[in-house]
């Protein structure tokens, strides 16, 4: 596969990473990563914090490598903090979003099984076995932070079986992890960390159907400067994959009553009225914000989005129309409006407002969600995709929130500061 990309917009800045964290408390005998001081006020829960608060440079993937993997062959594309890939259909969009998607399940510390419900199709067309009978992909991803780069590259094995062929980690310029598959006969891989001291290695095995890295702070001490180096990267790491959530607002679900609760916000977007009914008196300038957005993007007057209480306990969005206009349900609002709604809504939350992975034991000022957005411009309006590339941008420069979507044709995106538009050809 061919692609060119166009790169706008300042890197990640690197910080010390004894000013962020202590990486080693004991935990019910075993070390594991931890904060040692609280985050300020989360960037999250207040759309108009002023951007670049504070010194900490969070932990971000700044490179997505598909050495292998379905359409794609030898790619490395470049992400930041808000990166659309372009492309026609069969161009490879969707592919990479789903390579992301299940590093951030492993990540998470999710099996391979889930991470790759069909793992033959990730596997390059017309990809021969070796000689053992063994097919697979690889795929990968560079993490910016406080430990400076970070490298996590990731070999699996499809065939005959799903499981790990092999891992490696790197940071400063030496190997801080790897493992392999020796033994086809046993369901571990042999593992190998950095630690220094008397022995340079410590080795071990791990399960073949997890990602190593996340596995890390159970099996290293952090004795040694060495260790610390590698609980550090696999922290960075692992902060970085968890925190992703994944949108692909379905109006035909947006548009039904949903009961009133507390619940987070679905991929879907199929429950914003639930949580528009609990959040839109908890930030004021938060809602205020998206009854904004909605005046640009949506039909007619708009002088807010508020919720109707139903018989049963249900509850229903509304587009207020001011005055004597009345109000409109969301159910009589097009695809693209929804859509629209829906990603907005996202764009100016926080992951406490959203179905996700938390990363509770990380304070918040130390985080950065992704969201994954394939099909960012499905159903909308050149002036709706405008108006919604120019709130993603916004949003992205604070640096609480990156954005990596997939579009048809990026041409409004062109130019824009801090965007990275990668052009992806069959």
């Amino acid at each position: 596969m061919d692609a060119k990309t166009q790169v706008m917009g300042a890197g990640t800045r690197v910080v010390d990473p004894a000013q962020v964290m202590d990486r080693t408390q004991v935990v019910g005998g075993e070390q594991v990563m931890g904060p040692t001081q609280a985050g300020g006020p989360s960037q999250a829960e207040d759309p108009d914090a002023s951007p670049g608060r504070g010194s900490v440079a969070r932990p971000a993937v700044t490179q997505l490598r598909l050495s292998a993997f379905r359409s794609h062959r030898a790619a490395a594309f470049p992400l930041g903090p808000m990166t659309l890939f372009a492309g026609p259909s069969g161009s490879g969009k969707s592919n990479a979003l789903q390579a992301y998607e299940a590093l951030a399940l492993l990540g998470a510390g999710r099996d391979l099984a889930t991470a790759f419900p069909e793992p033959a199709e990730c596997v390059p067309e017309r990809a021969a076995a070796d000689r053992q009978g063994r097919r697979g992909f690889r795929i990968g991803c560079t993490v910016d932070g406080p430990a400076g780069p970070v490298l996590l590259d990731l070999a699996v094995q499809t065939e005959p079986s799903l499981r790990v062929a092999g891992e490696r980690l790197t940071g400063g310029g030496r190997t801080l992890l790897t493992t392999a598959l020796r033994d086809p006969a046993r369901s571990f891989v042999e593992a190998a960390w950095h630690t220094a001291g008397s022995a340079t290695v410590t080795r071990g095995p791990l399960p073949d159907d997890r990602l190593g890295t996340a596995l890390l702070p159970l099996r290293v001490a952090g004795s040694t400067a060495a260790q610390l180096q590698v609980l550090a990267a696999a922290e960075q790491v692992v902060v970085a994959l968890r925190s992703v959530f994944a949108c692909d607002p379905r109006p035909e679900r947006m548009r039904r009553p949903v009961p009133a609760g507390a619940g987070r916000l679905r991929r879907g977007c199929d429950n914003l009225a639930e949580v528009l009914h609990r959040t839109r008196s908890e930030c004021a300038k938060r809602h205020a914000r998206l009854a904004s957005a909605a005046r640009m993007g949506c039909a007619g007057a708009v002088a807010d989005v508020a919720v109707e209480e139903l018989a049963g306990g249900q509850v229903r969005a509304l587009l207020a129309r001011g005055g004597a206009l009345g109000s409109t349900p969301v159910g009589r609002l097009g695809e693209g409006e929804l859509r629209y709604l829906g990603l907005a809504l996202v764009l100016l939350t926080g992951p406490g407002v959203l179905a996700m992975d938390q990363v509770a034991e990380v304070p918040v000022a130390y985080q950065s969600l992704t969201v994954l957005a394939d099909g960012f411009d499905r159903s909308l309006d050149p002036e709706q995709m405008r108006q919604l590339v120019a709130l993603g941008a916004e949003m992205c420069a604070r640096g609480h929130i990156r954005l990596v979507g997939t579009v048809t044709d990026a041409s409004c995106a062109r130019g824009i500061d801090g965007v990275t538009v990668v052009d992806l050809v069959p």
